[in-house]
């Protein structure tokens, strides 16, 4: 952890990577256009599934909403008359097999991202090691459109829409590949991709603005129970986040007034009750990634705080309009 940390300093830093990075990313790009090539010269083959493919990803390792992003697609969607279902490589999950989820998944099994969306939506949603697999699971829910929460840079099944996802703080930090940076294709990747998304920051040329916005908090313990998080401002609370950026969490609560105390832990972990036993008695409020997997031993003073995907109108307007155009 402590290699990775001081990688992910230097990426959005002023420090430069250390040298033996260098001839690593120099490898790995000549790794993923070599694969990428391949598929666009037909010598690897796409496969085309039986309805559209939307695909949320991005081109930087870690977070960069793509899970509100999915979530917000799901939502649009269904209220333009599709029938969404959505699909995951289900990572930090057990799963060994393809998998439809219940209404009640184990987040230990299929991971954390998919049961958010599957609880969070009520949309089919499937997990497996390939997507193609996943998408053939949702079929007999009768969706008629697929996304993929994540997936950019896989193409063994054929990509209908393209949307990447950036984080407009961060955006690409020092523009390396990765390790020397946190690249996993270079920034020229964007010309091909259908939509880009900015994640908070301000949204440039042909980028798509996206806020996420928090405004209740729910009671882990009671799900029925509610606080507007304005009841938290100028109150001191625990706050954990273990996403790909805590950071942005811990902001977003301060913004609001509430004086966070924080404990940013690595993405998708995997929660003990002794890692939240804080002490002083005060309140504990989490994203909602991080409450699916803290509900089974949760105290009556945590607090799940969702998070809102806010996007422009046309915007889903042309996804939506790219499903029902012909495919070329």
């Amino acid at each position: 952890m402590a290699i990775l940390d001081d990688l992910q300093n230097r990426w959005y830093g002023d420090r430069a990577p250390p040298w033996w990075t260098l001839p690593l990313a120099a490898l790995y790009r000549v790794a993923t256009a070599a694969r990428r090539g391949m598929y666009r010269r037909g010598w690897l083959r796409s496969e085309r599934m039986p309805v559209p493919v939307i695909i949320v990803g991005n081109i930087v390792a870690g977070g960069a909403g793509k899970t509100p992003l999915t979530i917000a697609l799901v939502e649009a969607l269904r209220a333009r008359g599709f029938r969404p279902g959505v699909v995951s490589r289900g990572y930090g999950g057990t799963a060994s097999a393809p998998m439809l989820l219940d209404a009640r998944p184990d987040p230990a099994t299929v991971g954390d991202e998919p049961a958010l969306i599957r609880m969070r939506t009520g949309a089919p949603v499937a997990v497996a090691a390939e997507r193609a697999d996943a998408v053939r699971l949702l079929l007999s829910e009768a969706v008629d459109v697929a996304v993929s929460d994540d997936g950019l840079q896989r193409y063994a099944i054929a990509h209908d829409v393209e949307i990447c996802v950036i984080d407009g703080t961060r955006r690409f930090g020092n523009g390396r590949l990765l390790p020397a940076g946190p690249l996993r294709e270079p920034e020229s990747r964007l010309r091909d991709v259908d939509f880009i998304v900015c994640n908070g920051g301000e949204a440039r040329d042909g980028e798509v603005q996206m806020r996420l916005a928090i405004s209740n908090a729910v009671a882990l313990a009671e799900p029925a129970r509610t606080s507007p998080l304005t009841a938290f401002s100028g109150q001191r609370v625990h706050a954990i986040a273990g996403i790909g950026h805590p950071p942005r969490f811990f902001d977003a609560l301060r913004a609001l007034g509430v004086d966070v105390i924080p404990h940013p832990f690595p993405d998708h972990h995997r929660y003990a009750p002794s890692d939240l036993d804080f002490g002083g008695g005060l309140p504990l409020l989490m994203t909602e990634k991080d409450a699916v997997k803290c509900r089974a031993f949760a105290r009556s003073d945590w607090w799940s705080v969702p998070v809102t995907a806010e996007l422009p109108a046309d915007f889903l307007d042309a996804v939506a309009a790219r499903l029902k155009a012909p495919s070329t």
